[in-house]
């Protein structure tokens, strides 16, 4: 069997690199091909890992290598050191170690080969994985240590800048620092003018904009930000919040938290409280003045953010349901706190020229589209010509799946009367295996097509049975929509039947036509 390489650049090969050593994954390639040679290995394959991830989840061309051995592809995987294969949690290190024994993979190294299904070798590379672990560990209190001595300093240790400035390193010292981007840094400077003195009007007086109508015309000014295609509100609320922008540095501001959910754990970056952070004076210049800044702290404490927790109160009946027709995204609820005025339906995206409308006016219109289409459906599904189609369509595969499982034992009799023909020596050898082989083969065929065809009458019925429930509960929906006392009980119960509806609307009521000329798509909840 042929046999495999694995090569990963570390931190440590990342650092030796700095200083001149050269280009660790070729060497390590050279190396372990010489190695190859020597001993006679057929080596069809690399597998390259210019990641340095912890875990294997981290780590996809070790994920591939893996999947590839289980599969029992090699016969050994050649590499510079067991460490180089798992340095994570004691939960990989199993992972690697089961994963080898089982498939009878070996592993081969300059210095030893170790067989996972010896005892002396496998406590040997479990020790190895062990003490990997336990140098990772070290490395990283060392690494976490430098980059808070480094933020003490006033450097700046994160791998991107942030928008206006542009990472430097220091002359004569480690570490990085932030340099002005000339164009970036007049688009933040007119971010903060914005929100906090506001854009000059005609009569000379100015008008403050807020972050979402500050998104709006970066757009419409064609502005590039720094990663996405358009800007968005949160963008620019973030960008009003750092204190990079009056030369700071804020570090543990999100920090990465692990949990287990459902057995699998899952990585997030919550912000953190303003006293859980640490802020100092940076050694990069500021881009606003410390009047501004605060200003604009000022300003954004009287209007935070209000995201919706999952346990809060649903206030839109069409939550989740409404899909804007020009970008996809779905559509939100605008509450106003001047009570004159309805909320609206919008698109949260402000590059998206999509018109909103009243929510009750489109809610009036959907529940007016589910009556018309219930009321044609109900005649489609009651015709005595439709009906009877489905259930001949039905029945015709019925009785071919009793044909395909008649015929399925046949076969099986078959196949158990070559082995008794072989026995009693009416079959040769030959004649036996072409027998068998074409017997096996007719029955893999008969088995794919009936497993297919018990699906598929399976899919028939569940169709069949949605499209019968289907309209008592719409005509249900209709009765007692309007007697429901919550919108979360209204939502509830038009998710039950309809799946989505696309909204359109291109030109604004207020001055041209009427508040209601938009268009809907409805999308009812039944199988295709």
């Amino acid at each position: 069997m042929p046999y495999c390489l694995y090569v990963r650049k570390s931190r440590a090969d990342a650092e030796a690199e700095a200083r001149g050593e050269g280009e660790t994954l070729a060497r390590h390639i050279h190396a372990l091909l010489d190695l190859a040679k020597r001993r006679h290995f057929d080596v069809t394959q690399i597998y390259k890992e210019i990641v340095s991830g912890e875990t294997i989840a981290a780590r996809p061309v070790m994920q591939q290598l893996l999947a590839d051995v289980e599969q029992g592809m090699w016969d050994g995987v050649l590499v510079m050191e067991v460490e180089r294969l798992a340095r994570g949690d004691t939960v990989d290190q199993g992972i690697v170690a089961q994963t080898f024994k089982f498939s009878d993979t070996k592993i081969i190294t300059p210095m030893k080969d170790y067989n996972p299904n010896n005892e002396f070798d496998e406590e040997y590379f479990e020790f190895g994985l062990f003490m990997s672990r336990r140098e990772y560990k070290t490395i990283n209190r060392r690494l976490q240590r430098g980059r808070m001595a480094s933020v003490q300093e006033g450097k700046y240790v994160c791998s991107q800048s942030p928008y206006g400035y542009d990472r430097q390193k220091l002359e004569n010292d480690k570490g990085y620092t932030l340099t002005p981007k000339p164009e970036e840094a007049d688009t933040v400077r007119m971010i903060f003018d914005w929100y906090t003195k506001g854009e000059p009007q005609e009569d000379g007086s100015f008008r403050r904009l807020g972050v979402s109508l500050i998104a709006r015309r970066l757009n419409e000014l064609h502005i590039p930000p720094r990663k996405s295609e358009h800007w968005v509100p949160a963008t620019v609320r973030d960008m009003l919040t750092n204190p990079v922008y009056v030369g700071m540095i804020r570090w543990n501001w999100r920090k990465g938290e692990k949990r287990m959910q459902n057995g699998k754990v899952t990585a997030s970056r919550p912000r953190s409280s303003p006293e859980d952070c640490i802020l100092v004076k940076g050694l990069h210049p500021p881009l606003v003045d410390r009047e501004t800044f605060d200003t604009a702290q000022q300003f954004m404490s009287q209007n935070p953010p209000h995201p919706i927790p999952e346990h809060s109160k649903v206030m839109n009946p069409l939550s989740g349901l409404v899909v804007c027709a020009k970008c996809g995204k779905r559509m939100v609820r605008r509450p106003y706190n001047n009570r004159t005025k309805e909320d609206t339906l919008i698109c949260p995206y402000t590059h998206c020229d999509n018109v909103g409308s009243f929510l009750s006016a489109v809610e009036r219109r959907i529940l007016a589209s589910l009556n018309e289409w219930i009321e044609e459906y109900r005649v489609g599904f009651e015709s005595s010509e439709e009906e009877t189609k489905s259930k001949a369509a039905l029945d015709a595969k019925e009785k071919n799946l009793r044909r395909l499982t008649t015929e399925y034992a046949t076969l099986n009799k078959q196949l158990d009367t070559a082995h008794d023909l072989l026995e009693q020596g009416v079959y040769t050898t030959e004649q036996f295996l072409d027998r068998s082989r074409k017997l096996s083969d007719r029955i893999k065929q008969n088995d794919t097509e009936r497993v297919a065809l018990d699906k598929d009458i399976a899919l028939d019925r569940q169709r069949e049975t949605a499209r019968r429930e289907i309209i008592p509960k719409v005509e249900h929906l209709l009765l007692v929509y309007h007697t429901l006392d919550s919108p979360k009980a209204k939502n509830e119960m038009l998710k039950e039947v309809i799946e989505r509806v696309t909204y359109l609307k291109t030109q604004s009521g207020r001055w041209h036509g009427s508040p209601d000329d938009f268009e809907i798509a409805l999308f009812p909840r039944i199988p295709k």
